[in-house]
């Protein structure tokens, strides 16, 4: 009897034979896997169901993908990788800009979102797959912020600061690694799983939302400094 519980995808798509493509594609790789073709029909699925991860389109009928992705990120932690028939760069940054862990352009290769859909999960199960018991929690804390590294939960005195999956990682990275410059390049190679785009802008996008997040002044950061020329820079006033 086979007792491995299989990673639970749901896809978010108006298009019935991308949808059922992905689904049997991705069943295949022993995944979970259910589609639904909007909104409307993803909030009641997951009223019911839990999933680790949603690949999201960008265009759908009524509320669209943007719209929706920001929505789960207010509201949830599930990971998301959305997919537009827009190369635009612009809506790449707004994608992720929203709380997206990723970002896929139409007509893709399946093995290519596979590949991206396996690197998100392999990121969230080695960060969660850690005890939680009282004597093992890891915090990490530089200035008013603590960052629980078991809870996955970022706090400013006390107060619960959302973080999406792409911003947990990223900080965790900086907080592993205070006081030493990571280059963009270094940093690419860290949080992503697969072969990179040299144009790939989400780590300098993953940084501007940390910065709103954790500094006064995000123009004028205090803990996430860029140093030119080289990446950036974590000081972390310990307390």
């Amino acid at each position: 009897m086979n007792d491995v519980i299989k990673q639970r995808l749901l896809v978010v798509d108006d298009e019935k034979k991308l949808r059922e493509l992905l689904t049997t594609y991705l069943a295949k790789e022993g995944f979970e896997v259910s589609a639904v073709a909007d909104g409307i029909e993803m909030d009641e699925y997951l009223a019911d169901h839990e999933v680790d991860l949603v690949i999201l389109d960008l265009t759908l009928p009524g509320e669209d993908g943007l719209s929706i992705g920001r929505r789960l990120h207010q509201h949830n932690r599930i990971p998301i990788i959305i997919l537009s028939a827009r190369s635009d760069e612009i809506d790449r940054i707004v994608g992720l800009e929203v709380g997206a862990d990723d970002y896929l352009v139409k007509p893709f290769n399946p093995r290519e979102l596979l590949a991206r859909i396996r690197s998100i999960l392999r990121r969230n199960h080695s960060e969660n797959n850690i005890s939680e018991t009282p004597n093992n929690q890891r915090i990490i804390k530089f200035g008013p912020f603590s960052l629980n590294m078991n809870k996955h939960e970022l706090t400013n005195n006390g107060d619960i600061v959302a973080l999406t999956t792409g911003e947990f990682n990223m900080l965790s990275i900086f907080l592993d690694n205070i006081d030493r410059v990571l280059s963009r390049d270094r940093l690419l190679e860290i949080t992503k799983g697969y072969d990179r785009d040299p144009l790939d802008r989400s780590v300098d996008i993953c940084i501007g939302r940390l910065r709103k997040k954790i500094e006064v002044d995000p123009s004028n950061p205090v803990y996430l400094k860029t140093v030119w020329g080289s990446g950036y820079l974590f000081t972390a006033r310990q307390t």
